[in-house]
């Protein structure tokens, strides 16, 4: 009997699971077309085939959704894992230098944005109008800035920064180079390959936050 409920107790926190992501899935196709504050949750339900009730079950309300959705297609899975515990975080900081570290993190932000942009983009448009897309898109923007100052600081491990920026000007400076916008206008509409945007986030960082390298032929000599 116990075996036969430790099964059966698995099998139904799959299902809700299951539940749960095919209910993500349908708010991210219909967030972005026809957009948020057009789609009504029985339209949700509708697209993933459950009823709205089980739909209210599980997130509660629409901005909640919306918040959940945001924090799935970021992180890429719905797994309870902080992001200081993420897989890339430990190989960023286990790099030696600065723009090795810069770089293992642009190519987490490239597939991250690859997963992200469409939902995001239509959240920063949703945001304009509707108080709660508003709210959810702060809270994302707070978050980002957290992370940033995080990774500011294992920037900073290296000894390879600017001694004139503080912590927070270099937090900035991250905050802003990995914006969604940045890789949809390179990638999305300039046609960038996604190695392209990866090495443009890298120089330019490091050409705003890193200390210059001395020219080893300053006089012009390049033998």
């Amino acid at each position: 009997m116990t075996g036969s409920r430790a099964y059966t107790s698995t099998r139904r926190q799959e299902q809700a699971r299951q539940t749960r992501r095919t209910i993500l899935d349908a708010a991210a196709r219909l967030f972005v077309d026809p957009g948020y504050a057009a789609t009504r949750l029985t339209t949700v339900a509708a697209e993933a085939g459950v009823a709205v009730q089980t739909l209210y079950a599980v997130f509660g309300s629409k901005r909640q959704l919306l918040s959940e959705l945001v924090d799935v297609t970021i992180a890429g899975d719905d797994a309870p894992v902080a992001l200081p515990d993420r897989a890339f975080v430990a190989e960023i900081r286990a790099l030696p230098g600065a723009r090795a570290r810069l770089a293992r993190f642009a190519r987490h932000l490239t597939e991250t944005h690859e997963r992200q942009a469409q939902v995001m983009l239509a959240l920063a448009g949703a945001a304009t109008a509707d108080p709660d897309a508003a709210a959810v898109w702060r809270k994302n923007l707070e978050d980002r800035q957290r992370g940033m100052t995080m990774f500011a600081g294992d920037l900073a491990a290296t000894g390879e920064l600017r001694d004139d920026l503080t912590r927070d000007r270099i937090a900035d400076v991250l905050w802003l180079a990995q914006d969604v916008r940045n890789y949809d206008r390179l990638v999305r509409e300039r046609g960038w390959t996604a190695e392209e945007f990866q090495q443009w986030y890298v120089d330019t960082v490091a050409g705003a936050v890193l200390r210059s390298v001395p020219d080893p032929h300053p006089s012009g000599d390049d033998r």
